[in-house]
This record gives C-alpha cells, sequence and structure tokens, in this order.
C-alpha cells in the first residue's frame, strides 16, 4: 500500500478498540448484496492490511459470510468492526470507525452491477462489475 498510515478507532460502545499500522488513505464502496443486506446500503470500506490490534476482543463476535471471507462486530453494540480474508488475514474495515474519516479519499467502487437505483455517489471513481472483481481477485490467487 503506498501512502498507508496509521489509525485509531473504536466501536459505538467502546468497548472495541482498534489500531491499524497500514492504513490506505483511499475508501472503496461495495454495493454487494450481502454487504448492503449487513450495513442497510452500501459498505464504505478501507483496506488495513494485516497488522489490526483489537482491545476488547471478548466483546468481538464473527460470522462466516462467503467460502473466503468473514465480517467481525462488536457483539455489545452491533458496531460492524471488519470484513476479513481468510486466506490473507486482510482486513477491510469501515471508514467510519476510524477517529480520523475526514482523511480518507475514495477512489473505487465495486459491484457496480448491483448497485440499487435509490443512491448514487457523485465522486469519480474506478467501478468494476462483480464479474470484474472476480476475474481479478479470483486470477491473483493462481
Amino acid at each position: 500500500m503506498s501512502d498507508v498510515i496509521n489509525a485509531k478507532g473504536s466501536c459505538l460502545c467502546g468497548n472495541v478498540q482498534v489500531s491499524v499500522q497500514q492504513q490506505s488513505p483511499k475508501v472503496g464502496v461495495c454495493h454487494c448484496s450481502n454487504c448492503r443486506n449487513w450495513t442497510g446500503g452500501p459498505f464504505v470500506g478501507v483496506d488495513c492490511g494485516t497488522d489490526v490490534q483489537f482491545t476488547g476482543s471478548q466483546s468481538i463476535s464473527a460470522f462466516k459470510s462467503s467460502d473466503w471471507a468473514e465480517r467481525g462486530f462488536c457483539n455489545n453494540c452491533g458496531t460492524h468492526l471488519f470484513y476479513r480474508f481468510l486466506e490473507s488475514q486482510q482486513y477491510i474495515m469501515p471508514a467510519g470507525l476510524f477517529d480520523d474519516d475526514q482523511a480518507f479519499e475514495m477512489d473505487h467502487q465495486i459491484f457496480i452491477d448491483e448497485k440499487p437505483n435509490y443512491y448514487s455517489f457523485i465522486n469519480k471513481t474506478d467501478n468494476m462489475t462483480g464479474a470484474e472483481v472476480f476475474a481479478k481477485y479470483a486470477s491473483a490467487d493462481d
């Protein structure tokens, strides 16, 4: 990741604190049906790499949402904490979780073909369909 930053944040109730050593300043939006069901809208996430530390781990629950990833949340207040790839242990975390979320720049959207018509962003971004996402990242594992 280029231009990585250190970041800190917490869940809504404060039971879970997070510290990230390699956070990207770029934010992405996922419009897939799973993310929309999980968040009630698009998932606005930031790549936080694998060096993520939590305090209050007794308040973290996770569930396997696909064959390749799990989603974590605070089991006290319900705050979404992460989307984590199982194989690489890479965390994609909600941008709003962090103390300084004003420093981010939205630069990409994925599963754009699943985005419903009732919302739209004006930002100029790189956009990928679900098929393009799977083609790009499935071939990266080969």
